[in-house]
């Protein structure tokens, strides 16, 4: 999958440096694979969840959520936002 844009994941990583190996995973996974569809996306990701257009990931031992737009069909991520699990909780992001 082609990942736009991994400068998400940095500036987080980088308030959050907690973070940073779960982060690196999910990119080096993501990377690694072209998914079919959401059922193949779980396969890899089982704690993935659709909301409305979106994907939402735990990472981190569930302490981020990242949220994405995936085109399957391109084979593209867009990530819209991470966020830690109390800034996800605001709902915020769902504007």
């Amino acid at each position: 999958m082609h990942i736009i844009t991994r400068k998400r994941l940095n500036e987080f990583a980088d308030q959050h440096p907690d973070c940073r190996s779960g982060l690196r995973h999910w990119y080096r996974e993501m990377k690694a694979r072209d998914f079919e569809n959401f059922a193949s996306l779980r396969s890899v990701f089982p704690s993935a969840d659709q909301v409305d257009n979106l994907t939402v990931f735990n990472i981190a031992g569930n302490k981020v959520r990242l949220i994405a737009a995936i085109h399957y069909n391109r084979c593209k991520v867009y990530i819209r936002a991470v966020l830690t699990h109390s800034e996800y909780d605001q709902n915020k992001w769902r504007k």
